[in-house]
C-alpha cells in the first residue's frame, strides 16, 4: 500500500515526471543519438511509462528538442549564477572561461547532443526560438564584460563579442568532443587531472593574451 501512495504522489508531481523523463532521454540521445534512440528504452529507465512521455512530450522529435532545450538551459543558469557583474572585466572573464572549460568537460553527454545536432545542420534548434533567446543571453554577458573592459583601458577596441564566445566554446568543446581520437593519435596524458589543469589554464591565457590591450601588465597566472 506504502509503495502504491508514493507511485501515485510521483504520478501526481508532473514537473518531476518530466525531468525524470529529460534525464533518461539525455543519456538515450547522447548515446544513440536521434534516429538510434526509442521511447521503450526511455521509458525502461524512468518511473513512468511510453504512453506518459507521449503525453508530456508529444513526440520523439519534440522530446529531443527538450532535452536539448534543457542541456542549455543549464549552461545559462550555471553562468548566471557566477555573478559576473561584481567583478573586473580581466576576473569576470576569466571566470566565464573556466566555468565553460569545467561544464564541458563534466558534461560530455552535452557535448555529444551538440555533435549530433550539427550532424542534423541544426535544423532542431532553428525552430526553437526560446531556445535562440536564451542562448543570446550569453552573448549579452560577453557584451557587458568587453564594455566593461574597454571603458576601463583593458581590452582591445575590436574584441567582438560573437567571437569571444566562439573561443571560449571551441577550447572547451575540443577537449571533450575530441577525446578519444586525440588520445588515440597522441596518448591521454593531457586527459588526467594534471593534464586538465593545464589544458584550463591554457585556455585562460591563450583567450586574456587575445583581449588584452597590454596581456604584460596583468597576472595570467
Amino acid at each position: 500500500m506504502e509503495k502504491e501512495t508514493k507511485s501515485r504522489r510521483w504520478k501526481q508531481n508532473p514537473e518531476a515526471v518530466k525531468s525524470d523523463i529529460l534525464r533518461v532521454a539525455r543519456s538515450e540521445f547522447a548515446r544513440n543519438g536521434l534516429s538510434g534512440t526509442r521511447i521503450e528504452d526511455i521509458a525502461a529507465g524512468t518511473k513512468t511509462s511510453k504512453r506518459m512521455i507521449f503525453y508530456y512530450f508529444g513526440d520523439k522529435e519534440s522530446l529531443y528538442e527538450a532535452v536539448l532545450e534543457d542541456c542549455y538551459s543549464e549552461v545559462r543558469a550555471g553562468e548566471a549564477e557566477l555573478d559576473l557583474e561584481g567583478l573586473d572585466p580581466v576576473q569576470a572573464l576569466r571566470r566565464l572561461i573556466e566555468f565553460t572549460f569545467d561544464h564541458h568537460r563534466r558534461n560530455p553527454d552535452f557535448i555529444r547532443l551538440v555533435m549530433i545536432e550539427n550532424i542534423h545542420e541544426a535544423r532542431h534548434m532553428e525552430r526553437m526560438q526560446r531556445l535562440q533567446e536564451q542562448n543570446l543571453g550569453a552573448i549579452g554577458v560577453i557584451e557587458g564584460i568587453c564594455k566593461s573592459g574597454r571603458a576601463a583601458g583593458l581590452f582591445r577596441d575590436d574584441v567582438a563579442p560573437v567571437a569571444l564566445h566562439w573561443q571560449i566554446s571551441a577550447l572547451s568543446f575540443f577537449n571533450v568532443a575530441n577525446r578519444a581520437t586525440f588520445s588515440a593519435n597522441f596518448g591521454d596524458a593531457l586527459f588526467d587531472e594534471a593534464g586538465q589543469a593545464l589544458l584550463r589554464r591554457n585556455a585562460v591565457r591563450s583567450i586574456l593574451c587575445s583581449v588584452l590591450a597590454r596581456p604584460e601588465t596583468v597576472d595570467l597566472r
